[in-house]
């Protein structure tokens, strides 16, 4: 089984996107909103949270870890990989090569958390592309409150994703990264707001390959005649996960509270 956590809800589109690629695969999906957003949290606060979710996830049966959150990889991620070292780990990262490697203004734009943009790991990678690209940070502010209380399309959404992306459009951005897994539920505004000249680069395909890879590395993919089961914890508001989940995703899974300290 699969365990994944996320600060909240975003970690539901690379999920979306791991269902459709492992249909196999039973998948336990934990939404830690009562600790969301992890965004303005401390590097320390974030990994002694990762760690009780990992005990949690691997008490529940989960043979592989995927952080749905990039905030939470950025964060924790070495120090899990350390503290667990027979687990299988996978982590988010902002597909910044993809992004470079594409460019035809040599301008890349990318989008994330500000405790994202602050973590060493990002720094080390962004830093890896400097010499072939200006890499322009911008902080989604607002934006993982707005997926949270699923406002995806408001007026007030529109005004919030507009302040974040004038920065991106003054830099002459012709990529634009999405680094935070809430940041794709916005897509479809994103769009509407950037010229049609912009892409928008979403990590979730080449996170769900690596998954597929470490299950099969390490024997651990189901078979391909199982019957995949899909659970769902919140140590949040399970109504509002419930009614995300309904009009977002179509579905009507039950959604378990989980009061988990620490």
């Amino acid at each position: 089984m699969i365990g994944m956590f996320d600060s909240g809800l975003g970690g539901l589109s690379v999920w979306r996107q791991l269902v459709r690629t492992l249909p196999h695969e039973s998948v336990l999906y934990l939404a830690d909103q009562g600790y969301c957003p992890y965004g303005e949290r401390s590097q320390a606060q974030i990994i002694a949270r990762a760690e009780v979710i990992t005990d949690y996830l691997l008490a529940q049966g989960a043979t592989l870890l995927l952080i749905a959150c990039n905030t939470a990889t950025s964060a924790a991620v070495r120090h899990l990989r350390a503290r667990y070292p027979q687990l299988p780990i996978v982590g988010m990262e902002p597909a910044i090569k993809p992004a470079v490697q594409a460019t035809q203004s040599g301008r890349v734009g990318v989008l994330a958390t500000r405790a994202t943009l602050a973590g060493s790991k990002f720094r080390e990678l962004a830093e890896q592309f400097r010499q072939q690209a200006q890499i322009v940070c911008q902080p989604g502010e607002g934006f993982v409150e707005l997926v949270e209380s699923g406002e995806l399309a408001s007026q007030q959404a529109r005004d919030t994703v507009s302040q974040s992306l004038a920065p991106l459009l003054a830099a002459g951005v012709d990529h634009v990264v999405l680094g935070c897994t809430h940041y794709p539920f916005l897509a479809p505004l994103l769009r509407d707001l950037l010229p049609a000249h912009i892409d928008l680069i979403d990590p979730s395909d080449a996170v769900v390959r690596q998954t597929a890879r470490l299950l099969t590395q390490h024997q651990l993919a189901a078979p391909a005649d199982a019957a995949a089961a899909y659970r769902f914890v919140s140590t949040g508001d399970t109504g509002c996960m419930q009614t995300f989940m309904r009009q977002i995703l179509g579905r009507d899974d039950a959604v378990e509270y989980l009061p988990l300290a620490g």
